[in-house]
């Protein structure tokens, strides 16, 4: 069975660190299990039997995704989001266990136009990727806001839009617009101050007050991991939840991301990337309260489908079925 939490610290005799829960939140509650109805063949014997059905169902459902996602992300254990590509990826990570997902600009700009991640995707496009995404799952969709768009005011039409579309989360980085994929070369960022402008539009546009708003700096590959740790801390004080920084080249480096930076933080695991590839567990121990697969997705689909079509041309003449 695929496991989507990491069940142990991974470094025997090693304090596992413990990150102390948000005032405003209690201990996680438990993930809701796929909808069943009650029995209509006579299942439903008394009004008091239907009202306790009623109580069960309107417990497991009526918790906001944000809010959920906001309990996963402060819990102990390290929160793993698998990527996906769209609806129907976001469903079978769904059935697969997992309690919340991501769906980032790499993935989406593949899936969509077969193209490298280079904001070829507009706000306008992205935000019906995510409504279509989100009308489909009942677990927390956390979203790439990419630069938002654009300036101060492009932020907030980002972050209304996503929450209109239904994301639980979405983090805003701060590279300058069009931008890169983080693991490519070539990037640059806006001047610090302009990303706290742009945080700080992000956060008063939310109306659901707990719409997780992630900042995340590409500052380690363009000026060094000082400038990119004094970025990070300022990005937290503006009042951002969570803290991304980007492709960390060593385990030391992220350590010191999650040691010296009061927030949670997010790993991002890309295969063929610059940062070390580690076990959730491992990250866990590190510090890190999420980690991201956010390609390997789409690289498995598009070996399996040129695997796939490569067998299906070389016996055209004698297949009738795939599966």
């Amino acid at each position: 069975m695929l496991r989507h939490r990491a069940a142990g610290n991974g470094s025997p005799g090693t304090a596992k660190p413990v990150r102390a829960p948000r005032p405003d939140i209690g201990p996680p509650a438990p993930r809701p299990g796929p909808f069943r109805p009650p029995d209509r063949s006579g299942g439903l014997r008394s009004p008091e039997q239907a009202a306790t059905i009623g109580e069960t169902v309107y417990e497991e459902y009526a918790m906001r995704p944000t809010t959920r996602l906001r309990q996963l992300v402060e819990a102990p254990e390290i929160l793993v989001l698998p990527g996906v590509q769209d609806a129907l990826t976001a469903r079978v990570a769904e059935r697969a266990g997992f309690e919340a997902i991501t769906c980032g600009g790499y993935a989406s700009t593949a899936a969509l136009l077969g193209e490298p991640d280079s904001s070829q995707l507009g706000l306008a496009e992205m935000a019906e990727h995510y409504a279509r995404i989100c009308d489909t799952i009942s677990i927390p969709v956390f979203a790439d806001g990419d630069t938002g768009f654009g300036n101060v005011t492009n932020v907030r039409r980002t972050v209304r839009a996503y929450e209109r579309a239904g994301v639980a989360g979405l983090f805003i980085e701060d590279q300058v617009f069009p931008k890169r994929c983080g693991h490519m070369p070539g990037k640059a960022v806006v001047p610090a101050e302009e990303m706290v402008a742009k945080l700080k539009a992000a956060l008063d546009a939310r109306v659901d007050g707990d719409l997780l708003i992630m900042a995340r700096t590409d500052a380690l590959a363009v000026n060094g991991l000082d400038d990119a740790m004094e970025r990070a801390c300022l990005y937290r004080e503006v009042g951002t939840d969570m803290i991304f920084v980007e492709a960390p080249r060593s385990e030391a480096d992220m350590r010191r991301i999650c040691t010296e930076i009061p927030a949670p933080s997010m790993a991002n695991n890309i295969e063929g990337g610059m940062t070390p590839l580690l076990p959730a567990a491992r990250l866990e121990e590190i510090g890190y309260a999420v980690v991201a697969f956010p390609v390997a997705l789409s690289y498995a689909v598009a070996a399996m489908a040129e695997r796939l079509y490569t067998a299906l041309r070389a016996c055209l003449r004698r297949v009738t079925a795939i599966f």
